[in-house]
């Protein structure tokens, strides 16, 4: 079965400077969906919107039920903040079991992390840190996941390692993703999204995404 996430009539306004103006988003199952733009141009806003935890004039939809606060409802969403969310003196053995995760998967494929079981993430790199962050994230038991920077702060071995692991998941969610590295947001996205000027604009080719102003390809 495909479910749909609809992101209908977002308006945002802060301090009377808008900021999102009559957005229209759909997410699906099986799909990857990117998001592109500026900075400042709202990006974050939209997936906390879509999350449930910034309100604002708009219509949330799963599968055609509005939900103005997703992340109450188990098995809707996950989502992936630009921070670190992860209290840093937890373990990482605390931190899978919170999950139901099993590490042994996360360990075979990131081998790197074989002897850290016990390791509190505080004590790992930046790099490790957010790559246990993205993928307690990914692999959670939901239908959407909404990733927020998920490129940033990896190397790149873990940044190929982390694109193979998002088509793997594709198969049984929909996935959200936005980065300033966004190159790798269009390697593997299905449909694209830029944010210009308040506005949101599907794109059919990278040729539209310079047309927004977004990149320059020449």
């Amino acid at each position: 079965m495909i479910h749909e996430l609809e992101a209908d009539s977002i308006r945002l306004e802060f301090d009377g400077r808008i900021i999102l103006s009559d957005i229209y988003l759909k997410c699906e199952t099986g799909k990857i969906t990117g998001l592109l733009g500026r900075n400042g141009q709202g990006k974050s806003c939209l997936m906390k919107i879509i999350h449930g935890s910034l309100n604002c004039d708009k219509s949330i939809r799963f599968d055609k039920i509005v939900e103005p606060t997703a992340f109450k409802k188990p098995g809707l969403v996950a989502y992936l903040p630009q921070f670190n969310f992860i209290p840093k003196f937890l373990s990482l053995k605390r931190i899978f079991t919170d999950f139901n995760l099993e590490y042994s998967l996360f360990e075979k494929r990131f081998p790197e992390y074989s002897s850290k079981y016990k390791t509190a993430i505080g004590a790992l790199s930046g790099g490790e840190r957010r790559l246990v962050e993205i993928y307690v994230t990914l692999r959670s038991n939901s239908n959407f996941s909404l990733l927020d920077e998920p490129f940033t702060h990896l190397n790149p071995l873990q940044i190929e390692k982390l694109k193979a692991l998002l088509l793997e998941e594709r198969k049984i969610k929909g996935l959200l993703i936005t980065d300033h590295m966004y190159k790798h947001v269009v390697d593997v996205s299905d449909d694209l999204y830029v944010l210009a000027d308040r506005k949101i604009y599907l794109t059919k080719s990278i040729h539209d995404v310079e047309s927004l102003g977004y990149v320059s390809i020449r």
